[in-house]
Parts: structure tokens; C-alpha cells; sequence
């Protein structure tokens, strides 16, 4: 089980702000507006005794429950961040046949299609291929793991996959597979949710049958676990960018003045102390990928 406490969020986020003073990227007055935050925050009842046990349960079964609503609430700015990036990266890419891996709801199969790719997608959730079905009909989808792609060597020219490696313990076993299926000469685009926002408590969230809270499971991958993994399977890196996402609405005039419901965290806490993450604001939310397999 995982203990979730807003006040521990908050004193984190403080924390960090206060670290990034200590290295001198502020100065004496906004050190001691933070600790006078934090005494603030410890003497706040609205803060007390609000922890939450969250059990751990797998990406598919809370993919099951977010799927209807996954392109509406869950991609955030975080869609309108890395479509541009993937677009840039694949624009002098002559059409083949391109695999969305852990393709969701279908949105870069339907972006691969348009470029004129024959697409293959693979989720391990039946529910999110439903939508991707719907989404791009002229697509091949399976249900698979990104480690057991159901596709022979070389086939693919091209590979998409975006926001799902997060969910993955280890990488090797998924980069290993992506370079036996992709083509000598062919791109591999990957875009994942930074480790730095995976810490600030960026996770997808459900309640189970009787309210129970539920969360899929993330592991932080450094920048250097992608390229061990990648490099050991002979793919060489052309670009990486790590990218803050693009706000998806403004941000609330006023300071939140309830801490909202745990389905809400962390960003009804967020609203609550505003000044607190932008105190700690300023790490990316994205870091994207572009390998390529050398030809010949």
C-alpha cells in the first residue's frame, strides 16, 4: 500500500524550493517566506490526519475504468506537448509501416495513418483498443506487452510509443523488443512522463467497487536508464528534449481554499498553496525521445 498525505506533498514541494535557494537560485527574503509557508502549513487543521492508503493494482485495470474519458482528462497539456515534437521528428519519414506500442485510445495511430503509414497498434487494455479501433479502423490492433510484441524481426519502419513506459519496471526487455522489430534505417519515438513530474505526483487514479483507492503503478526512469537500454540494442540517439507541457487552463485566480477530494490530488493541493509549486515549479513534465536503427 502507498500512504498518500497532503501535508507531506505540500512540505515536499517546499522542500524543494528550498533546496533550489540553498544552491542560490533565490535569495534571503524567499527563503524565509518558505519557512514561514511551512509553519503555516504544520499549525493547518485542514491538513490533519488526511492521509490516504492507496493500493497499487495494475495499468489495465485502471485503464479499464479511465478509458472512456482518457483523451478528455488524463492527456492534459501534456498531448499538446509531445504531438508537436513527434511530428517534427518524423516529418522526413516516407510512409511504411509504423507501430503505435501502447497505443491507448489510438491517437498516434490515427496521426501515423494520416502520414500514410500502414499501423499496427498493441495496448495490453481491450478497453483502450476499443476506442482505437473505432479511431483509426483501418489499423491492426492486439492486445499485448510492449516486452512480447506478437510481430516478426524487422517489420516496422517506424515506432510511436507515447506516456506508457512509465508503467514499465524495467526498460531493457522493451527496447530490446522495439529494436528487433524495427527496420535497419528506422525511427523510434518515444515520449514518457519525466521522473521529475512523476515525483510531484503525476499518476493515473481510480476508486475500486466499495471507493477504495486505487493507482497504476510508475517507475521513474532516469534519463540514462533509456540510454543504457537503448545503446545496448544497437540504436543510436538522434534528439532528446525535455519539455514543461503546455497549460491546459489558467490557473485559478485565487488560492483554493479546500484541499479537494484524494481523486483530485495533486492538483487541488497545488490550488491550495499556489505559491508553493511556483516556488518549486520550472522541471519538465515530458522527456522525448527520437533513436533511430542504423541501416546497413
Amino acid at each position: 500500500m502507498i500512504y498518500q498525505d497532503p501535508l507531506a506533498y505540500l512540505l515536499g514541494l517546499e522542500g524543494i524550493a528550498l533546496l533550489d535557494a540553498w544552491a542560490g537560485d533565490h535569495d534571503r527574503a524567499f527563503t524565509e517566506a518558505r519557512l514561514a509557508e511551512i509553519r503555516r502549513l504544520l499549525d493547518d487543521e485542514q491538513l490533519r490526519d488526511r492521509g490516504v492508503l492507496v493500493e497499487q493494482v495494475s495499468s489495465a485495470t485502471v485503464y479499464e475504468q479511465v478509458s472512456a474519458g482518457y483523451d478528455a482528462e488524463a492527456g492534459g497539456g501534456l498531448f499538446a506537448t509531445d504531438e508537436p515534437v513527434v511530428a517534427e521528428y518524423l516529418a522526413s519519414r516516407e510512409p511504411g509501416v509504423a507501430l503505435d506500442a501502447a497505443c491507448g485510445t489510438g491517437r498516434f495511430a490515427a496521426f501515423l495513418a494520416s502520414r500514410g503509414h500502414r499501423v499496427i497498434g498493441v495496448d495490453s487494455s481491450p478497453d483502450m483498443l476499443a476506442h482505437a479501433r473505432q479511431r483509426v479502423p483501418g489499423a491492426g490492433f492486439h492486445v499485448a506487452e510492449l516486452d512480447r510484441l506478437p510481430l516478426p524481426d524487422d517489420c516496422a519502419d517506424v515506432i510511436i510509443c507515447a506516456l506508457a513506459l512509465e508503467h514499465v519496471p524495467r526498460l531493457e526487455p522493451v527496447l530490446a523488443e522495439f529494436a528487433r522489430v524495427l527496420r535497419p534505417g528506422g525511427d523510434l519515438v518515444i515520449s514518457d512522463i519525466h521522473p521529475e513530474h512523476l515525483t510531484r505526483g503525476s499518476a493515473m487514479t481510480v476508486r475500486g467497487p466499495a471507493g477504495e483507492p486505487r493507482i497504476a503503478p510508475t517507475y521513474r526512469h532516469q534519463l540514462g536508464d533509456y540510454l543504457r537500454a537503448a545503446l545496448r540494442h544497437g540504436l543510436q540517439v538522434k534528439r532528446c528534449e525535455e519539455r514543461r507541457a503546455v497549460p491546459a487552463s489558467k490557473p485559478p485566480a485565487e488560492p483554493a481554499t479546500e484541499i479537494g477530494d484524494w481523486q483530485d490530488w495533486p492538483f487541488s493541493l497545488m490550488n491550495y498553496l499556489p505559491s508553493a509549486q511556483r516556488a518549486a515549479g520550472g522541471r519538465p513534465h515530458l522527456v522525448i525521445w527520437h533513436f533511430q536503427l542504423p541501416a546497413g
